[in-house]
């Protein structure tokens, strides 16, 4: 007789997120470590193995630094941790802009070393060809439009977008050549709440939003963000913990022990038998 007396969880796919359009919002955080997807999993339809990563665990100013052995070791880990959500690893700066084959190629090697099920891409002017090639070789693609963090060099910086009809025009645009690729949901950030409607209203895919207003399909935020792990944290993140506090009063906590010769007690101490 088999051991397993638990039936296995069923993963959410693609299809059932794309699914979501209109109905219910699509609930995403960022994890990063096994331990962090376990706690998130029950919670999150989506988890995303960001490439914020490189700014929120090994501090750096931004994301550019940011290697396919970086999102592939951190994609490992939250796979480890998640058993439900869909699991997308983005693909970081460099790795796909140089064409749909270079794509292709490291888009493969993250997910066959991580076994996540998606791959999300920064949608910029000449990401859209790129899309079509990868899910056409059943490849699931996240876009990504608005505020772009990966061109933070040319954009001079962490800038809103949508601020001017040009600038709307070039998002929209982007939103629409995405979805015509057959990206499976697409991510809003850093754009007007009116903005964020109008593509939510055009495009077939759901719309996550992140600084783009309730009028998104579903939401995403960087989990330590939400958490309060940071002294600050962008106008468009909502606090549910101070975790940085109560680590700090804990750290105290435990150091005056230490100092007093409190911590470890005989209930915390071996002895010979």
């Amino acid at each position: 007789m088999s051991s397993h007396t638990q039936a296995p969880v069923k993963r959410i796919t693609a299809p059932e997120i794309t699914s979501r359009k209109g109905k219910e919002p699509l609930v995403v955080l960022t994890a990063y470590s096994a331990p962090m997807a376990e706690i998130l999993d029950d919670h999150c339809d989506i988890l995303l193995v960001g490439d914020s990563v490189g700014m929120v665990v090994h501090g750096l100013p931004n994301t550019i630094g940011v290697t396919l052995e970086m999102m592939s070791m951190h994609g490992k880990a939250v796979m480890r941790g998640a058993r439900r959500a869909f699991v997308v690893v983005d693909m970081p700066f460099g790795s796909y802009e140089a064409g749909p084959e270079q794509a292709f190629q490291n888009a493969v090697q993250l997910l066959k070393e991580t076994g996540a099920q998606a791959v999300k891409v920064e949608s910029g002017p000449t990401v859209a060809d790129t899309i079509e090639y990868l899910v056409r070789r059943g490849i699931a693609v996240m876009g990504h439009v608005g505020l772009r963090p990966q061109a933070v060099n040319v954009d001079g910086g962490f800038k809103a977008k949508g601020r001017t009809e040009a600038e709307r025009e070039k998002v929209i645009k982007e939103a629409l050549a995405s979805d015509a690729a057959g990206a499976f949901a697409i991510v809003i950030e850093g754009v007007a709440a009116d903005l964020a409607g109008e593509i939510t209203r055009m495009v077939k895919a759901p719309t996550i939003g992140i600084g783009a207003s309730n009028a998104c399909d579903g939401q995403v935020l960087v989990v330590d963000d939400m958490l309060g792990l940071f002294d600050w944290s962008p106008k468009f993140v909502r606090r549910y913990a101070d975790l940085r506090g109560e680590i700090a009063t804990a750290a105290a906590q435990y150091a005056k022990d230490v100092r007093a010769r409190s911590f470890p007690a005989p209930e915390e101490t071996y002895f010979a038998k």
